[in-house]
Order: C-alpha cells, then structure tokens, then sequence
C-alpha cells in the first residue's frame, strides 16, 4: 500500500455495490491534511486523509460524513459531524475519509466494509 502522494485518484467501495468508485481527493502531506475542506463550500467525492486518526470540523462550512479505516483500509466507524465540533481520536485508525453529509451511506461505506484507493 505505501504512502499516497497528495493528488486525485479513486475510492473504490467494496460492499453492496461491488467496485463502486467515487472521486478521490488525498491529502497526505501535512499542509494538505491541515488544510482538509477548511473554506470550501462542498467537496467533489471524497476527501482522504493520510496519515490520520481523528478531525475536527471548526471553521468548517457544511456538515460532513466521516469514516475512520484501519491500516487494511476497513471501515472501523462512520460519523456525521456538524461544523464546529472535534471527533474523538479512534485507536486503531490509520486513514480518514471525509465527504457531504449523506453521501457515504448512498456509497455504501459502512462499519466493516473494505475500500481500496486507486491512484490517478
């Protein structure tokens, strides 16, 4: 697996809809990862952030979806997180999927489902 380059790339959610993939944006460095959706108004897809193991929503515009995955890329929880709020470290995550309200669930990204990144 490695570690990603910040770029664009592919979320590929092995569930329900096997090989369903949404646009992925990674954010590896740490600028990118501070950075995040600071002063965006929405977000194309997907956000990935790497290395992480928690985030925050403070001068966030929207509220989000969060998924915590482990270092398999499994999910280990999903959270919706309003704007201003700070998400609890989770001990086993490695890498942190961030996206609009809603939007994971329609993806089908859930507790135990297995992701894979595809780089562009």
């Amino acid at each position: 697996m490695g570690r990603w380059q910040d770029g664009r790339g592919r979320l590929i959610v092995h569930g329900e809809r096997e090989g369903f993939a949404v646009p992925l944006e990674i954010a590896s460095s740490y600028r990118a990862r501070t950075k995040g959706l600071l002063g965006r108004d929405s977000v194309d897809g997907a956000l990935l952030l790497s290395p992480a193991g928690s985030v925050h929503t403070f001068r966030m515009r929207f509220p989000i979806d969060v998924a915590y995955l482990d270092r398999r890329l499994r999910v280990i929880a999903v959270r919706t997180m309003k704007p201003g709020r700070l998400g609890l470290p989770r001990l086993r995550s490695r890498h942190v999927l961030e996206a609009e309200a809603g939007a994971m669930e329609g993806w089908g990204v859930r507790v135990g489902v297995r992701v894979e990144i595809a780089v562009e």
